[in-house]
Parts: structure tokens; C-alpha cells; sequence
């Protein structure tokens, strides 16, 4: 636990010493954020925020755990999801800063290279698995899946990388939700005995409560897909190195519920020939455009994500 909070803290502090110099460098190479056109009205302010902030989260993650775990394959298989997802939201950063606007990456291009590294986690997941894929159903037991946790792992990865990325509309939003899930996983890791990984989940949780001195409201910096992506990534690895993929759905329900809301929202939206369920989805917009202020919205999805913390913790 010393190594955990150790990394932790160095994570933290190095967010914290090095995050004024990421932002004004940032600003002045001109990786400033695009908005969306149909974006609600006030998002229009944010135009021009300096974006990419994620590399430095991605980075200091690193090096704290570098400095406090001992090396071991699963700790180095995770860093390596997390910079390869990492790698994948920092090339639709920069084609959007190219651009300037807010279009990175083609939808099936970035799908593509997600699915790519996704079928490859799952595939090593399931290789050392010593359980053969079997999927734990939270105080319930286990259900053998064989081969088919491979395209279970592959759709797990990449549902979580996106939930974080559609998760990441508001100032401080994904970051402290990002930021609870791992601290869960920090007990979760260590409760399996697997100290590694609780050490890499105290990192990540480190680095991205630091990054809230920056990305609370107003925000300073947005961590773009880079980070959010990362951070995806490192819950999605983590979930599955420890076997409690089940348990990061409740862990994780925010996240899961922003993603789902645009998902029931474009199949509604296709059925019914263009109604819809939410007045905008992901589910933040939704309840913006009913008059919630952004600091009660994202301080509400706040408290739900420590409950669900607590919740999916008691279900160990």
C-alpha cells in the first residue's frame, strides 16, 4: 500500500509542478479546442481552451509507477494498453488542432485502430488467463466463456475507451469520475492480490485528481482524446487483469450510462424517423439543455460515481 500511495503522490505532483508549463507550451503551439457546431450554446465559450492535456496525465502516470512498483508483465502490459489507446486519441487530437475543428479521426478509421489493439488485449487476456475466460459475475460465480471472452474482452476495451471519451464533455467531468473509479481499483487490485495493479490504478487515480486543478470549472486545459482515451484504457486493463470486468460496469455505471444514452439515443432517433429520448445526448447535454448548471451537473455525476464506487466495492 506504501508503493500505491507513493505512486499516487508522484503522479499527483508531477501533474501539479509540470501542468502551468503543459499549458501555455500547449497554447503556443496552437492546440487550442474546436466545438462541436451543435453543441449547446455555451460551449461556444470554450472555444480556444488549450486541449491535449491528457499526454501529461499519460506521462506522469507512467513515471509514478515506474518509481513505486516493481516491474512485473502485468504492470507493463497495462502501461502498454494505456499508451497505445493514448497514442490512438493523440493522433485525433493533433488532425483536430490541424484542422481546426472539431474533426479528428473518421469514425470507422479510429473504431478500426481501436478494435485493432482491443482484439490483441483480449487475446493476450485470455492466453494467461488462468481460468480459461470465464467472466465473474459479482457474488454470484463465474461463467465460462472459453474463446468467446476474446470478442467479450475486444468490445469490453473499447466500450469503456469510448464511455470515457463521451464522458469528457464537461469541465472536470471524466476526470474526477476517472479519478474515483481508479481510487475503487486501487482496493480492488489489492484485494486480489494483485499489488501491481493496484499501484498503476493509484497512478492513474493521482494524476488525474492533480489534473482537476487545471480542468475544474472554468477550465484551464481539456485533456482531449488522449486522455480520455488513456483513461478508458487503464480501467478497461485493469478490470480485466484483476477478472472483474462485471464489477467496473457498476464501478464504472456514470460512464456506462453517458454511453448508453447515446446509444438508445440514435437507434430511437432511427426507428421512429428522427424523435428523440434526451433533448441531446451524451446524457450531460441533456440535462444542460433543462437549465442544470454545469458546475451542479458535473458535482451530481460526482456523487453518483462515489456511490457506485462504494457499491461495486461492498459487491467484492
Amino acid at each position: 500500500m506504501e508503493r500505491a500511495a507513493l505512486a499516487g503522490l508522484l503522479a499527483a505532483a508531477l501533474v501539479l509542478l509540470a501542468g502551468r508549463h503543459v499549458i501555455e507550451a500547449l497554447a503556443a503551439w496552437g492546440a487550442r479546442q474546436a466545438i462541436r457546431e451543435d453543441a449547446p450554446a455555451r460551449h461556444q465559450t470554450k472555444a480556444g481552451t488549450p486541449t491535449g492535456g491528457g499526454l501529461l496525465l499519460l506521462v506522469a502516470a507512467i513515471l509514478g509507477v515506474v518509481a513505486a512498483a516493481r516491474p512485473s508483465p502485468s504492470i507493463a502490459v497495462v502501461i502498454l494498453i494505456m499508451v497505445g489507446f493514448g497514442a490512438i486519441g493523440l493522433a485525433d487530437d493533433l488532425l483536430k488542432v490541424r484542422r481546426g475543428k472539431n474533426l479528428g479521426l473518421r469514425a470507422r478509421e479510429r473504431l478500426a485502430a481501436q478494435a485493432l489493439l482491443a482484439v490483441v488485449v483480449g487475446l493476450y487476456a485470455f492466453l494467461v488467463s488462468p481460468d480459461g475466460g470465464a467472466l465473474t459475475v459479482p457474488r454470484a460465480g463465474v461463467i465460462p466463456l472459453g474463446w468467446l471472452y476474446v470478442p467479450f474482452a475486444t468490445l469490453f476495451v473499447m466500450g469503456f475507451v469510448n464511455a470515457a471519451n463521451l464522458a469528457d464533455g464537461l469541465d472536470g467531468l471524466a476526470a474526477g469520475l476517472g479519478a474515483i473509479a481508479a481510487g475503487a481499483y486501487v482496493v480492488i487490485a489489492f484485494r486480489a492480490g494483485m499489488t501491481g495493479l493496484g499501484v498503476v490504478a493509484a497512478a492513474v487515480g493521482g494524476a488525474w485528481v492533480a489534473f482537476l486543478w487545471f480542468n475544474a470549472h472554468p477550465a484551464q486545459v481539456i485533456m482531449g482524446d488522449v486522455g480520455s482515451n488513456t483513461l478508458g484504457a487503464a480501467l478497461a486493463a485493469l478490470a480485466i487483469f484483476t477478472r472483474t470486468e462485471l464489477l467496473l460496469v457498476v464501478v464504472g455505471v456514470v460512464f456506462v450510462a453517458e454511453a448508453l444514452s447515446v446509444l438508445a439515443q440514435v437507434a430511437y432517433f432511427k426507428s421512429t424517423g428522427g424523435r428523440r429520448i434526451f433533448r441531446m445526448s451524451p446524457l450531460h447535454h441533456h440535462f444542460e439543455l433543462i437549465g442544470w448548471a454545469e458546475p451542479q451537473i458535473v458535482t451530481r455525476f460526482w456523487l453518483l460515481g462515489i456511490l457506485a464506487a462504494v457499491l461495486g466495492l461492498l459487491l467484492i
